[in-house]
């Protein structure tokens, strides 16, 4: 064994010698010139010319394809490879895109990526929104809801959010509102509290003004002497299916309704809705009549009757958006203004669509939104339009006017005042279409409409009152800050030598502002410019009495000279149900010349109760916080539910009185005293 293995080692080892003595080749090969052409069969081209690579035709033994000359050809080298598959992913459907938006929105809320960040998180969140809106606008509306109720938003978010309500609103305000940008950061601030509350946008006057403020301004019209009686109603809401017995002390909003109901005690009614209605409820039929039967009685109107009168809007009931339709809205409207006609002897009756006198609530959109959708909010603007010439109060050719500028329009009467009404509801916090382009100020064009017709007024020398709905100052929490800041500056350019005279509703609430000069920089007696007179409601919505206000007014300058304000005590209508001898009563409650003017020196009879003397009784306020408590009072129509006003919110609603704009008041001004509701 041994000696087998020793052999086989010997082997080896002269093997291994026999190797290393074999010579190599040479230590260097010139290959020939010439291309091998024997290597393939054919070529594309001619192997052997120097000048060119060789093309061989080559065929693959898998696929038994011969490949293409231009595949290799450097002369024609694709730039794309069109010719071959590239796949994607297959179309989504519908519902899966509306399930991929819905995990991704969740996915985004709960990365914490974006814990520290909500603002971002939410804009993120709308970009989704915005192309699922775009990519399959059906869903929109259910991505809506399935939010709401993963969020737990709302107690029924079908009925909020669905097709029938604001989903449809929404995915077209999603579809085209700059998520990422101003837009989405005004929306995630105002309806879900995720980013802080954006400033206001930098205004560009350059161009906007067709002439300068003439310097100096044209002498001022010559009072006359003779004053005029002029109506100011606003905020009736009408509320047909007031059920008188159902529960008015409810917990969940609208009270004095069948379902109806208090959590304390929901089998058994706490407080019975009264006849003449109730503190949480809208107005019934016989409040409506009674305060137009109370018109003409306590104004001293009855056989002459108004120069003419001023309704600023809000016509339809306070009822959940599910409850609400176009017929609806259509039926208020009919109603309440065949009223005005026939029980006040009024004048014509120069009125404004409320955010409640549309379908859905508050929603209007603008007239670019795009050529599909421009005329979807002409059904209320035509009604309007043809009630209002119906009733004899416009002509036929402003009618037209207000059925193409959002139910706007412009009156040039013959005494020389010209009325300008505005759709205030594009300037509205609770309207979702007022967010697209919201950093242009002015992106429905309502304003520039405004600004026109106040420069041809100028140019005639005619005065101006301005009628709007929603109020463009107080404490800022109903408007927008971007619109409203563009508005202070129109009047600023156009007062005190056009502008007679700003008037809105839609608070419910006796309030009032000022605008100054210069965007309030200066805040005095000889800056103070316009006043905005906000008017009280008909509707006891919510712990007010029912008011309504006459303006005696200046016939030469159309200035105010004095206000007053009546109201009846809603308070006392229980007392009046199962019998028929007494209805309401309405009673005066103040002038606010007698009520404020004792306060203030050197001012006539006669003299206006002008932005001047605004500012003297804010003055006046500052001096003697007792005003305030007036004030207060008066903003609530005596109501005996008013909250006192003590503290902060005595300079709180001084500096609301001195806030003409949304911006202005956030700006300047403690927040969360401007209501007494």
């Amino acid at each position: 064994m041994a000696r087998g293995i020793a052999k086989a080692v010997g082997v080896c080892f002269l093997a291994g010698v026999v190797a290393a003595q074999t010579p190599l080749g040479p230590s260097e090969y010139t290959v020939p010139g010439v291309f091998p052409t024997s290597v393939y069969e054919s070529y594309y081209n001619d192997p052997t010319a120097t000048t060119a690579e060789p093309q061989p035709v080559i065929t693959d033994p898998i696929t038994h394809v011969t490949y293409p000359y231009w595949l290799t050809n450097p002369e024609t080298i694709p730039q794309e490879d069109t010719w071959e598959t590239h796949p994607l992913p297959p179309t989504a459907s519908s519902s899966q895109l509306l399930d991929y938006a819905v995990q991704q929105i969740i996915s985004i809320s709960t990365s914490p990526i974006f814990s520290s960040d909500t603002c971002a998180a939410c804009q993120v969140s709308l970009e989704v929104a915005k192309f699922l809106a775009l990519a399959a606008p059906a869903e929109g509306p259910n991505l809506a809801i399935r939010l709401c109720e993963y969020f737990d938003y709302a107690d029924d978010c079908a009925a909020d959010y669905g097709i029938f309500t604001l989903g449809a609103t929404l995915t077209q305000v999603a579809a085209y509102a700059d998520a990422g940008g101003y837009d989405g950061q005004s929306i995630c601030n105002q309806f879900l509290g995720l980013c802080p509350d954006p400033p206001t946008s930098p205004l560009d006057l350059t161009t906007w003004f067709a002439k300068p403020k003439p310097n100096p301004l044209p002498p001022s019209r010559k009072a006359t002497g003779q004053r005029l009686k002029v109506l100011h109603m606003s905020d009736l809401h009408i509320d047909p299916r007031y059920t008188v017995g159902a529960e008015a002390d409810c917990s969940a909003y609208l009270c004095c309704r069948p379902s109806s109901y208090n959590d304390h005690s929901p089998n058994v009614t706490v407080e019975p809705a009264p006849y003449y209605g109730a503190y949480y409820c809208d107005a019934p039929f016989p409040l409506i009549l009674a305060a137009m039967q109370s018109v003409p009685v306590l104004t001293g109107t009855e056989e002459y009757g108004f120069n003419f009168s001023i309704y600023t809007g809000d016509l339809v009931s306070h009822d959940p958006g599910n409850q609400l339709s176009k017929e609806y809205t259509v039926y208020s409207e009919t109603v309440l203004y065949d009223l005005l006609k026939r029980q006040i002897n009024s004048g014509p009756v120069y009125a404004v669509l409320g955010n409640h006198d549309t379908y859905q609530e508050a929603q209007n959109s603008p007239y670019n939104i795009g050529p599909e959708l421009t005329d979807q909010f002409n059904w209320d603007y035509d009604h309007l339009a043809a009630l209002w010439e119906y009733e004899g109060w416009i002509s036929s050719e402003t009618a037209q006017q207000a059925r193409t500028h959002y139910s706007a329009y412009s009156v040039q009467r013959h005494d020389g005042l010209r009325i300008i009404t505005l759709n205030t509801d594009m300037w509205y916090t609770d309207n979702y279409y007022a967010y697209i382009n919201l950093s242009s100020s002015d992106n429905s064009g309502m304003l520039r409409f405004v600004t026109d017709e106040l420069q041809d007024a100028e140019d005639a020398g005619d005065r101006v009152w301005i009628l709007g709905h929603v109020l463009a100052g107080w404490d800022g929490t109903n408007p927008l800050k971007n619109p409203t800041n563009l508005f202070y500056q129109i009047v600023d350019r156009f007062s005190p030598h056009v502008i007679a005279g700003v008037f809105f509703g839609h608070s419910h609430e006796d309030q009032l502002s000022i605008f100054y000069a210069n965007n309030a920089t200066d805040i005095s007696a000889e800056s103070a410019l316009a006043v905005q007179w906000i008017a009280p409601s008909v509707t006891p919505l919510t712990n007010l009495n029912s008011g309504f206000r006459v303006y005696e007014v200046d016939s030469g300058t159309f200035d105010i000279l004095d206000a007053y304000t009546f109201e009846a005590d809603v308070n006392s209508f229980g007392g009046l149900d199962g019998q028929t001898e007494f209805g309401p009563t309405y009673r005066f409650e103040y002038s606010a010349r007698e009520a404020y003017g004792g306060s203030i020196t050197g001012w006539g009879p006669n003299d206006p109760l002008n932005a001047t003397w605004w500012h003297l009784v804010t003055e006046a306020m500052e001096a003697n916080s007792s005003l305030v408590t007036l004030f207060n009072t008066y903003q609530g129509k005596s109501s005996v539910r008013s909250p006192a006003c003590t503290g902060e919110c005595i300079d709180a609603k001084i500096c609301y009185m001195r806030s003409g704009s949304a911006s202005l008041a956030l700006q300047n001004c403690p927040s969360g005293y401007g209501s007494v509701q």
